[in-house]
């Protein structure tokens, strides 16, 4: 879908980056530039910068970048069209006429009306009908109350196989929608039936207010306890969180999370606002670092059995990678929040969030899982196990205190738990000599967008600098047009890339490198904001182009044959290209 230039700019500057970003990150100021940790990547230091000039960004970490628009489509996960929509919203502006056509974007913008009609059915079913009595009396048991009640739109789903498709088509939506909204599904007779039947309704919102989704909970037992949305065209559930749409208010710098719907709520209800848990899947990399842009701790609040204890240990590696602060509560007399929080009220539950260890001794603790400590066989293996968690801490002061404790604990040599703990360190250290290779992963992972790029390594700089030449001198385009076609460039992207700066430039369509943006993907505009970042301090002049462009044109690809070389060659050329950069 094409957009007026005029329109497309205007949008940019009533959006500047770092307004936009800083709902998202933390950003530093450096200069006329920002940076921040990346967003779309796991890292500890800032290696994602924000350039104020031109309203864009790159990370030097993963390769992401490009203009305001690409930042929305990738952390809202939307596709261009809903990324211009979103901002317009945000600047007020309204969209051009003839972009109200995508049917992407109506397909999107029909679920989500379906889903807030649904919604509406589900909750006014459980309020005001007789079909919602179970519904009602589920709900009083587990003592919600109806502000709670109407505060999370929970609803009801009559025990029909119809009930809630007769309702949408009769409001007006196809059988094709409410299939794209996973609300109902087709039988083998090609007919439509609801997909959530006699269940309570939790309604999945995002953070700006849309019915992305539902969970639906068994009252009877009868089938999966749950039944969550799959993905739709609206909602993924790794990059959800329930109930972040409150927990974002809260004034607080820390986040609790639980382990399902009814522990947020109840927990939500007992008066704890910073409450959020993930959407019947385990914790994902992408909800830790959402929960990393409102928080800089989380309580873990997970059942105390067995499988809980198993998610929380695997939650807290993930949150320390996005660092985050981790702490654990340790109930006893309850096996969740929720059972907590009915037994002994809200200020027992807030000393027990207050009194919630560290992630460093819920993980020393686990390391007893098995053994018997009283016999020396048991204790060595703890201590063994230990050592290795005392290694992942990277604060040599916070390894000291752990290590007297435990010494302490078990009546042994602080100095040899000490000692231990650096022999591990070590061993890590010279495991890592391998980092070279990773790099070449990365590096590898990085170029799949433009796969020839690292085959051919010398039109691919050619590329690059007729492509920043073009940039910088667009008036140019008839003379270098001229003198090289795009079926020319050796590597795909670049091809595309120069095809689609020649043809806005010929419409006058050409701002700059960015405004290329509703031709190419999000991951492709990283590719482009590189070209763009990497040509800030580069002059090229008109004799080099005449160079890049004899490079094209008469140079056979003589790169050496990749596939050829043995590892120690291909490390040598690795480097080789990593020093031309």
């Amino acid at each position: 879908m094409a957009f007026p230039e005029l329109f497309i700019q205007e949008l940019k500057q009533n959006n500047p980056i770092d307004s936009v970003m800083s709902s998202y990150v933390s950003l530093i100021r450096r200069g006329r530039s920002c940076v921040c940790l990346c967003p779309f990547h796991s890292e500890k230091s800032p290696s994602c910068t924000l350039y104020l000039e031109n309203n864009s960004f790159y990370c030097f970490g993963c390769g992401a970048g490009g203009d305001v628009i690409t930042f929305v489509m990738k952390i809202e996960n939307l596709g261009y069209v809903e990324a211009i929509k979103f901002l317009a919203e945000r600047a007020g502006m309204a969209m051009p006429e003839d972009a109200k056509n995508n049917e992407s974007s109506r397909l999107k913008s029909r679920i989500l009306e379906i889903n807030r009609t649904a919604a509406r059915f589900f909750f006014d079913t459980l309020t005001r009908s007789t079909d919602g009595e179970k519904g009602r009396r589920y709900f009083a048991e587990r003592q919600l109350s109806a502000a709670t009640i109407t505060k999370y739109g929970l609803g009801y789903a009559p025990n029909g196989w119809y009930s809630l498709s007769n309702y949408l088509r009769s409001k007006g939506f196809s059988d094709e929608e409410m299939i794209s909204a996973f609300l109902c599904g087709r039988g083998k007779n090609g007919g439509v039936f609801d997909l959530f039947r006699d269940r309570v309704m939790f309604p999945i919102i995002d953070l700006r207010g849309n019915v992305v989704a539902f969970g639906g909970r068994t009252i009877d037992g009868d089938g999966p306890k749950y039944i969550n949305s799959s993905d739709t065209p609206v909602f993924q559930k790794g990059r959800n969180l329930f109930s972040l749409n409150f927990a974002k208010k809260s004034e607080e710098k820390r986040l609790i999370l639980a382990e399902g719907y009814m522990d947020v709520i109840a927990i939500n209800q007992a008066g704890f606002e910073n409450v959020v848990a993930t959407l019947g899947t385990a914790l994902t990399q992408e909800q830790a670092r959402i929960m990393s842009q409102y928080a800089d701790e989380i309580i873990i609040a997970y059942d105390s059995d067995g499988a809980g204890q198993n998610a929380t240990h695997k939650a807290i590696n993930l949150l320390s990678e996005v660092g985050l602060r981790t702490k654990i509560i340790h109930m006893e007399g309850a096996k969740d929040p929720d059972e907590y929080i009915k037994k002994f009220g809200a200020l027992r539950f807030k000393q027990l969030l207050d009194k919630s260890g560290s992630a460093i001794e819920f993980e020393l603790e686990k390391c007893r899982a098995g053994l018997d400590t009283e016999t020396d066989d048991g204790k060595i293996e703890y201590l063994k196990r230990c050592v290795n968690v005392l290694a992942d801490i990277t604060s040599p002061i916070e390894r000291e205190v752990y290590a007297g404790r435990l010494a302490e604990a078990n009546r042994v040599n602080k100095e040899m738990i000490i000692q231990q703990v650096n022999g591990t360190i070590k061993k890590r250290i010279n495991k890592s000599k391998s980092k070279e290779w990773t790099e070449i992963r990365t590096f590898q992972k990085q170029m799949r967008s433009n796969p020839d790029s690292y085959r051919k390594p010398k039109e691919y700089k050619a590329e690059i600098g007729i492509i920043s030449y073009l940039a910088a001198n667009p008036d140019e385009a008839d003379y270098i047009s001229s003198k090289i076609a795009p079926e020319q460039f050796a590597t795909d992207l670049n091809k595309k890339i120069y095809a689609v700066m020649l043809e806005k430039i010929k419409n006058s369509e050409f701002s700059d490198i960015l405004s290329l943006q509703s031709e190419f993907t999000a991951d492709e505009m990283g590719k482009i904001t590189e070209i763009e970042v990497n040509s800030k301090d580069v002059n090229i002049n008109k004799t080099a182009v005449d160079d890049f462009i004899n490079i094209l044109v008469s140079s056979a690809d003589n790169s050496a044959d990749i596939k050829d070389m043995s590892n120690d060659e291909f490390l040598k050329y690795f480097q080789n290209l990593k020093s031309k950069k």
